[in-house]
C-alpha cells in the first residue's frame, strides 16, 4: 500500500516527537527545565538513577560535578539508609570502611555556602546536602561532599500544614532570639532580663507583648507556606517536608525513583548503616 505525502510526515514526525517528549532537554523539575549539561547516573546494585542537578544552587552544582570528574563517589556507600525518610552517602571515607568504623564523618577540608530556596522542597527524588546541626551550625552550611536522597512517604494537606506551623513557630521564636541578641538591641535586652528578675508580671507582660509585635514584624517577611502545586506533589510522590528551608536541595532523580525504594528497604545495623555494603558509583550521563 502507497502512503502518501502527508500519512509519510505524520510516521515520521511521530517517533521524533516521542524523542522530545522523552528527552531530558524538555522534563520539568523544580528549578525549570533539565540543563542536559547537569544530568549524570548514579550506579548501584540495585539499578540506575539519573541524576538532574539545579542551576538555580550553582555552588552545590558545581562542587558535584568537580567530586564526580575527581572520581571521588566512586566506591563510597550509602551509608545511613532510613526506610521511610531518606538514603545518604558520599563519604570518600567509607571506600574501605570496616564493620566497626564510624561512617559520615568525612566532610572535606570545606563547607558550602546554604543555597535555599523556597520553591525547591524535599518531594521524592530530591537530593540535597548534608550538614550539622543548627547549634553548631546556625548558618546551615553544607557538607563539602556527603549528600542525601529523599524517599519519604506521602502527606496529606493536613499533615503538611501542621508542619509548616511547627516550622513557623521555630522561625519566629528563632527571630526573636536573634533580635535580642543583637549588640545594637542590648539595652532592651538588659532592661528585659532586670524586668524578668524582679518579677513584676505587668511589666513582664508589657516586654514579652513588645517583643512579640517586633518579632511579628521581622516574621512577616520569611513566613513558610507551600503553592498549591508542592501541596499536590507531596499528596501524590510523596517526601520529607520536615526538612523544607534547612537544608540545600540541589538537585532531583529524574528516572529510577524505585531504586531509592529498593535500597531504603535493606536491612540495618545499628547507626541505620546497611548490613551489606551499598556502593555507588557516579558519572557524567
Amino acid at each position: 500500500m502507497k502512503l502518501n505525502n502527508s500519512v509519510k510526515y505524520c510516521f515520521l514526525l511521530g517517533p521524533f516527537m516521542l524523542l522530545l517528549a522523552f528527552s531530558g532537554k524538555w522534563r520539568k523539575i523544580q528549578d525549570g527545565k533539565v540543563n542536559n549539561d547537569n544530568l549524570y547516573v548514579i550506579s548501584t546494585k540495585y539499578g540506575e538513577m539519573t541524576l538532574a542537578l539545579y542551576d538555580k544552587t550553582p555552588i552545590h552544582r558545581d562542587n558535584f560535578k568537580k567530586l564526580v570528574a575527581d572520581s571521588t563517589y566512586n566506591g563510597t556507600l550509602f551509608h545511613r539508609v532510613i526506610n521511610g525518610f531518606m538514603i545518604q552517602g558520599g563519604d570518600p571515607n567509607l571506600k574501605n570502611a570496616g564493620v566497626k568504623d564510624r561512617l559520615g564523618l568525612e566532610n572535606m577540608s570545606y563547607t558550602l555556602p546554604a543555597e535555599i530556596h523556597s520553591d525547591l522542597i524535599h518531594k521524592k527524588g530530591a537530593l540535597a546536602a548534608a550538614r550539622q546541626g543548627d547549634q553548631i551550625n546556625p548558618q546551615k552550611r553544607s557538607s563539602g561532599c556527603q549528600f542525601y536522597i529523599v524517599q519519604g512517604k506521602a502527606m496529606d494537606e493536613k499533615s503538611l500544614q501542621g508542619i509548616l506551623e511547627r516550622k513557623n513557630n521555630i522561625r519566629k521564636r528563632a527571630l526573636g532570639n536573634k533580635y535580642l541578641m543583637n549588640p545594637e538591641n542590648s539595652a532592651l535586652k538588659n532592661h528585659y532580663v532586670q524586668i524578668v528578675q524582679s518579677g513584676n508580671q505587668d511589666s513582664i507582660k508589657h516586654y514579652n507583648q513588645l517583643i512579640q509585635s517586633i518579632t511579628e514584624e521581622l516574621y512577616e517577611g520569611s513566613k513558610l507556606s507551600y503553592t498549591p502545586q508542592q501541596i499536590k506533589t507531596y499528596q501524590k510522590l510523596g517526601g520529607t517536608p520536615m526538612l523544607d528551608m534547612d537544608y540545600t536541595v540541589f538537585g532531583e532523580i529524574i528516572k529510577g525513583l524505585d531504586i531509592i525504594d529498593s535500597i531504603a528497604a535493606v536491612k540495618t545495623r545499628k547507626g541505620d548503616r546497611p548490613i551489606e555494603d551499598l556502593q555507588m558509583t557516579i558519572k557524567k550521563l
